[in-house]
C-alpha cells in the first residue's frame, strides 16, 4: 500500500463518528439505500442500520445500491433487522438518544436537535412514513424546515440535508479534529479493519441481525 492511500484510510477511520447513525426503517429502494451509504460515509459515519418490519417487503429483493453507493457500501457497515424491539435494543446499546422524521406537535425544527450527542436519526419509507412500531421508541421527532408546495424530499436527500447539519455541529464542536466519539483503541481497531478491506477488495455486504 502506498503511503498517500494508507494517510488517507488512517484519516478517515479516526474521524468516523462512533455515536452518530442512521436507521432506514422500511426503506427497499437500493438506489436510496446506496445513496445514504454515500452521504453517511461522507461525514464519518460508520455503520447504519436496515429495519423492515413490513411484511409485504421482500428481503431477497434488497440490496445495495452499487452505481448510487458507489464504493461507500464498503467502508459503511449495513444491519439488517425485521424485529423491531431487537434492532431498537441493539441500537440503545451503542447510541443514547433515538430521532425520528414523525410529524407530530411536539416535532422540533432539525435546526434545533442536538446532534453532538449519541444520536441514531430515523427516517422512515416516503409513503407511509416511520411505522408505528418503531414511533413508540423515538425520543423525539424532528422536522426539515421546508416553504414549498411539496413539502416533501426524496428519502436520500432528506438524510443528506440532515446529516450536513450534523457534520456542520460536529465540526464546529470540533469532533473531526480531535474525534471524542472514539478511543485510541477504537480507531487502532478501525484502522486495522479497513487496511483489511483494501487489502481484501471487500465489497461491504447486507449483515443479518447481530
Amino acid at each position: 500500500m502506498r503511503e498517500q492511500r494508507y494517510n488517507k484510510i488512517k484519516n478517515v477511520a479516526f474521524k468516523r463518528q462512533g455515536n452518530l447513525t442512521v436507521i432506514l426503517n422500511n426503506v427497499h429502494d437500493p438506489h436510496n439505500i446506496g445513496a445514504v451509504l454515500r452521504t453517511c460515509d461522507s461525514i464519518g459515519i460508520k455503520e447504519i442500520y436496515v429495519l423492515n418490519n413490513d411484511e409485504t417487503l421482500n428481503e431477497n429483493n434488497l440490496v445495495l445500491g452499487k452505481k448510487s453507493a458507489a464504493s461507500a457500501r464498503k467502508w459503511v457497515d449495513t444491519f439488517y433487522y425485521t424485529d423491531v424491539e431487537k434492532c431498537i435494543r441493539d441500537i440503545r446499546e451503542n447510541y443514547t438518544f433515538i430521532y425520528g422524521t414523525h410529524l407530530n406537535s411536539e416535532a422540533i425544527s432539525m435546526y434545533d436537535l442536538d446532534m453532538k450527542k449519541s444520536i441514531a436519526l430515523v427516517f422512515g419509507n416516503e409513503h407511509s412514513g416511520i411505522s408505528e412500531e418503531v414511533v413508540k421508541h423515538l425520543d423525539g421527532n424532528f422536522i426539515i424546515p421546508q416553504v414549498g408546495m411539496v413539502q416533501s424530499l426524496n428519502i436520500s436527500v432528506a438524510v443528506a440535508v440532515t446529516l450536513y447539519e450534523a457534520y456542520r455541529q460536529r465540526e464546529s464542536a470540533g469532533f473531526y479534529r480531535d474525534n471524542p466519539t472514539l478511543s485510541s483503541i477504537q480507531k487502532d481497531i478501525l484502522l486495522n479493519d479497513y487496511i483489511e478491506r483494501h487489502n481484501e477488495r471487500y465489497k461491504g455486504r447486507l449483515m443479518k441481525e447481530k
